[in-house]
């Protein structure tokens, strides 16, 4: 491992458990404890534990943070009341996604709120060297990368709500989905929310860095008579994939913008501008060359980033950005952007997947939406 890699508070633990190491976005980070479709099913039939740290963290303390979000993020913030999450994202001027983002408006139990922004671990520091200087008319706001100094676990899965009865100060299963507060395990500070990145319900926690290890082994104690497991980042992927939440990088990017890649939802125009609105209501009105669709692939061979999508004359027309067979669902699936005549539900598409054919079909998203 080179001095470059970052650790996050929980890298022990993973070692000690026999994880499958990697680096991504800068941090040695679990890729799975031993089967990724093992954790894959865990987490729609049980409950896992992920270590999400790695993701950023950005605070921002004063009266006008609001304000300053308001003029960064695609969505109001102003108007989120405390305890609220959006899921945003960050445009460039052009239009182009930045980052896909969750800002929290935190209250604490001191009455004292503040804002955050949860980050891609690999835009993370675009994000921050984008802020500072948009941040020079808002000398009254603080911003501070808390990334290092604290840890984040993802507990997701339909047993994730029966784990944690008990082990908050708080009940958190009256918590609203994409809802927060501050509450406390063993007399420490614990930041719990209803979000996640599988498609099943559960919570994700931000902890001080030095109560990471506490905490995770509290948790997996109390789900163990749940069947909980830890999981990796190769499980995580699948999952999201089956939900079709996008990630950056493959679906997402600063030549992608929200509308082409059907986040239109999460864009608010009306009585206000935001950095990139004015290019964005351009896309709107002139609608985009190329969507993002979900895919079904025939035959059991994946379509992986980067295959062509072919039209019925072998006319080049998009590329396929995930891919998998689906643990779930047991046949391959994928998501891509396609040109915009293509993309309607059932239009038939030729993937090219190492220079052999295979038919498939535009299918609706998500590919997986579990019973609420």
């Amino acid at each position: 491992m080179t001095d470059n890699i970052a650790s996050t508070p929980l890298t022990s633990w993973h070692r000690a458990a026999g994880a499958t190491m990697s680096p991504f976005a800068g941090f040695d980070m679990p890729i799975h404890y031993g089967s990724i479709v093992a954790e894959h099913h865990a987490c729609r039939n049980a409950a896992t534990l992920f270590d999400v740290s790695h993701m950023g963290r950005i605070r921002f303390d004063g009266d006008r943070s609001a304000e300053l979000l308001d003029r960064l993020l695609t969505r109001r913030v102003s108007d989120l009341a405390p305890g609220g999450i959006r899921y945003s994202l960050m445009c460039n001027e052009e239009g182009g996604i930045l980052d896909d983002v969750l800002v929290y408006h935190i209250e604490k139990p001191s009455g004292g709120r503040f804002h955050m922004l949860v980050v891609n671990a690999s835009n993370r520091q675009k994000i921050i060297e984008w802020l500072t200087p948009r941040m020079a008319d808002y000398p009254d706001v603080i911003c501070t990368d808390r990334t290092e100094l604290t840890s984040m676990i993802a507990l997701q899965g339909p047993l994730a709500m029966a784990t944690v009865e008990g082990l908050f100060k708080h009940p958190a299963d009256k918590l609203g989905y994409y809802h927060s507060y501050v509450t406390e395990q063993f007399n420490k500070p614990v930041i719990v929310s209803r979000t996640g990145y599988t498609g099943e319900d559960g919570l994700e926690l931000i902890t001080r860095a030095d109560e990471a290890g506490r905490i995770w082994e509290n948790l997996m104690l109390a789900g163990r008579k749940h069947g909980i497991q830890a999981a990796g980042l190769g499980c995580r992927d699948t999952l999201r994939l089956e939900a079709a939440m996008p990630l950056y990088g493959h679906e997402l990017s600063e030549s992608i913008d929200p509308i082409s890649a059907g986040l239109g939802f999460a864009c608010n125009f009306k009585d206000r501008t935001f950095i990139g609105s004015e290019a964005l209501v351009k896309i709107k009105a002139d609608q985009p060359q190329s969507v993002r669709v979900g895919i079904r692939v025939e035959g059991v061979r994946p379509a992986r980033e980067g295959c062509q999508i072919l039209d019925a004359n072998d006319q080049n027309i998009g590329a396929i950005t995930s891919g998998t067979v689906s643990p779930t669902l047991q046949y391959p699936i994928a998501m891509g952007y396609v040109a915009a005549e293509h993309s309607q539900i059932g239009s038939p598409l030729t993937i090219d997947i190492r220079g052999k054919r295979a038919a498939a079909n535009v299918v609706p998203l998500p590919f997986y939406k579990r019973n609420r």
